[in-house]
């Protein structure tokens, strides 16, 4: 029997239950980086080269053709096809003067292409700053579950005592172990995020001051 098979066997429920919450988190965690990674580096890659294949087209016709080809995670298209809408008449879309209506649907085509590349975090984040915790409480737990079994038993002794409470310290080690990537990957990926933010938002500001000048 090796040692996780006697780790599972002498836990009791909580403890089990401890390591069962500590493994979907690992799962969770490294679901969203390998996810969120794929996904930022194609959006980094795409705003490189759709941005400047916009801008050198002969019209917004032309634009719009590129950033459909060019742009994957559609972050950038949303911006464009928000510009050039033109809402119903007698509503209170169209209440407000034009360059406040564009600042409104760009605002909100922004704010909905930057929920897309900030999804994910939130988990990575919870899964970093928590799992420790929830490693610790699983190793004060077995640490104490292992101390009342020996106790019931009688007669402690050094090898009684050195093998489950080295086997109950895993489960800091593993909660450390969740942490670390999940952390690693919401600092990477937050660097990330904010490089993409800065190149949507200047984008919508050029594209709001091109659809001004166009009227």
């Amino acid at each position: 029997m090796n040692g996780l098979e006697q780790f599972w066997t002498r836990s009791d429920p909580v403890g089990r239950a401890v390591a069962l919450l500590l493994l979907a988190m690992s799962v969770a965690a490294w679901v969203l980086i390998l996810w969120k990674g794929w996904l930022l580096r194609r959006a980094r890659r795409d705003l490189a080269r759709a941005v400047p294949a916009f801008w050198d087209a002969a019209s917004l016709d032309d634009g719009r053709l590129r950033l459909a080809a060019l742009d994957r995670e559609r972050v950038l298209l949303p911006l464009l096809d928000a510009a050039r809408a033109r809402p119903a008449r007698g509503t209170l879309q169209t209440a407000a003067e034009q360059a406040s209506q564009l600042t409104r649907r760009l605002r909100d085509a922004l704010h909905r292409a930057l929920a897309h590349l900030h999804l994910g975090q939130v988990v990575l984040a919870s899964v970093g700053a928590t799992a420790p915790f929830v490693g610790l409480f699983g190793t004060v737990w077995a640490i104490y579950h292992a101390l009342a079994g020996i106790a019931a038993a009688g007669g402690i002794t050094i090898d009684k005592v050195a093998g489950p409470i080295g086997e109950a310290l895993v489960m800091t080690a593993a909660g450390i172990a969740v942490a670390v990537p999940a952390v690693l990957a919401y600092n990477v990926f937050g660097k990330w995020v904010a490089g993409c933010e800065a190149e949507l938002e200047g984008f919508a500001h050029d594209l709001r001051e091109l659809m001004l000048q166009q009227g």
